[in-house]
């Protein structure tokens, strides 16, 4: 059975903003027909949740005196697509019809034990308003979803806009998401109906949300890989909006806008156009509105925390916590207001619209190919070289480093962290895998080493301003004693510079000696140009006979 494709985005809004676009001129000025519904879904899967793990979604729908059995499939394994595999099958009553399912993504899994463990697990019940409209010559399916979602004893609320695209072209779509969201607060979500039943089963709807392994093949082409790599960056930046609202889920935002920043450096001949700068000054504006928050979070629970825990009794040490946590509070919210702002709903939008149908990938044909290197095994081949070189290059004078020079070593570190993770399924095979795991822990350890130098010297900037706005305070009878306090904050951070050095020293040395994975091929038809190996045999320090041999077989 051919599956069709369900193509569709999502926008979450409140109560108030659907009230608001129904009453919108964007849809009473066309005169358009609406179709109202009600609509009760269960949802089907077995108690380890066989079906999820699978990406795939089975539900029975009953709408108009209909009982429909869908089932969903998502290829990417994340949810990060707009498009998805759907199967729609009328059934008697709502018991699920298994029998139907041949020919789906759901019959390899139906086996005697998964057919006896299917049950009902949740299930939502909305009210839907659907709108048809013609937006540039494209057949669009506006709705608007007002209901719950029920597990046993737990629900929640939803509301959410769905455009569905049913004939034309993606460009219009998103222009359409757009407009809506100039009519009311409406922020990209890539949420499901079966995804929020899941996390309301599981609680994981307040957790941060971490990055994931992003599915490469090493004959893709370079312009899908980045798709892949930037939709996983977005995802998790919009999945962690919820949590840090909550006062969680910060760290994880950063981390994610980090990794798409990363993504546009490695893939930078494929994006140089004006949109795509426009994008990066974006990213770049939100970075500036997190990093305050997380720096101080640091402080309070790297610095902070352990002296008043180690001497509580000590004057200062109390009232410089209560103070040092406000500012923590304050750039908390700080962050808070930046991710229900304007400006970053219609940059989540905008950096949806700009990785599906950018400026980017209607350039020439050589830009697209990147000068002639077609997938994506070469473009990582070179990224992973040039980085590492520059790496270990920086590496060998790690003691004579000024805290600036030291900071950029780490940005470094961290971008071929980053590269070999999204790289990691370009270069297959058992023993490119065992090379890759040690690589990324000999990085990951460099990065934290060299993340604790800087946040060493942030710590004590940090403590610095506390004693200068202490010693100038007129009205606080207890400035002094913070300014002694914020004074062994200060201290307590340079004695720890010595063996902090001393880490990341056997850390570099421990990464420069690693065997790089990117040398290895799972054939011929994927082995890089001669000057690629060469680059990555002489950024690798031949530390032993073998090593040598190993380099020259390489060569």
């Amino acid at each position: 059975m051919k599956a069709p494709r369900e193509v569709e985005l999502k926008l979450e809004v409140s109560v108030e903003g659907l009230r608001q676009l129904e009453r919108s001129q964007l849809l009473r000025g066309k005169h358009l027909s609406r179709d109202r519904a009600k609509l009760v879904s269960v949802y089907f899967d077995t108690r380890k949740f066989k079906l999820r793990k699978k990406g795939i979604s089975l539900r029975v729908r009953h709408m108009n005196g209909q009982h429909l059995q869908g089932i969903k499939c998502d290829e990417s394994g994340n949810g990060t697509t707009l498009s998805r595999n759907e199967w729609e099958t009328e059934v008697n009553g709502k018991d699920l019809d298994l029998e139907v399912a041949r020919g789906t993504a759901l019959e390899p899994l139906l086996s005697r034990k998964v057919r006896r463990d299917l049950k009902p697990i949740f299930e939502t019940r909305v009210r839907r308003t659907a709108y048809p409209v013609r937006y540039e010559d494209s057949d669009i399916e506006l709705s608007f979803d007002e209901g719950r979602v029920e597990a046993g004893q737990r629900s929640s609320s939803l509301y959410e806009v769905e455009l569905e695209l049913k004939h034309g072209q993606l460009p219009a779509l998103f222009r359409l998401a757009h407009q809506l969201a100039k009519h009311v607060p409406a922020t990209l979500s890539f949420k499901s109906k079966a995804d929020r039943g899941y996390q309301l089963l599981t609680g994981d709807a307040s957790r941060p949300v971490k990055a994931f392994r992003v599915k490469l093949t090493p004959d893709q082409s370079a312009r899908a890989a980045f798709q892949a790599i930037a939709r996983a960056c977005l995802y998790q930046l919009c999945a962690n909006t919820g949590p840090l609202r909550g006062g969680a889920g910060l760290h994880q935002a950063r981390v994610s806008i980090r990794r798409l920043r990363v993504a546009i450096s490695l893939f930078s001949q494929l994006l140089r156009d004006k949109q795509t700068d426009g994008i990066k000054r974006e990213l770049k504006w939100l970075t500036g509105e997190f990093g305050p928050a997380r720096e101080a979070d640091v402080f309070v629970q790297h610095v902070v925390k352990p002296v008043a825990e180690a001497d509580p009794k000590t004057r200062g040490v109390s009232e410089l916590t209560d103070d040092i946590i406000k500012v923590r509070n304050a750039e908390l919210v700080r962050a808070q207001c930046a991710v229900d702002s304007t400006r970053f709903r219609a940059l989540a939008i905008e950096v949806m619209t700009w990785i599906e149908t950018g400026n980017w990938m209607r350039a020439d044909d050589a830009r697209k190919d990147l000068s002639g290197k077609g997938t994506v095994v070469e473009t990582a081949a070179e990224e992973l070289n040039r980085r590492c070189k520059k790496l270990v290059r920086s590496g060998k004078r790690l003691d004579a480093l000024n805290p600036r020079q030291r900071h950029k070593m780490r940005i470094a570190a961290k971008k071929l962290r980053y590269a070999s993770e999204f790289f990691a399924d370009a270069f297959p095979g058992g023993k490119a895998a065992r090379r890759r795991k040690r690589f990324i822990a000999g990085l990951r350890e460099l990065q934290v080493c060299l993340g604790d130098l800087n946040d060493i010297v942030v710590n004590q900037r940090i403590s610095a301003s506390l004693v200068n706005s202490a010693t100038t305070s007129e009205r606080d009878n207890n400035a002094a004693w913070k300014a002694f306090a914020a004074g062994r904050l200060c201290g307590r951070e340079e004695g720890r510079l010595l063996s902090a050095m001393k880490a990341a020293t056997r850390a570099y040395k421990a990464f420069a000696g690693a065997k790089r994975f990117w040398n290895e091929r799972p054939d011929e038809n994927h082995s890089t140009c001669h000057k690629h190996r060469n680059a990555g045999r002489h950024s690798r320090p031949p530390l032993t006979v073998r090593g040598r041999q190993e380099a020259h077989r390489a060569s």
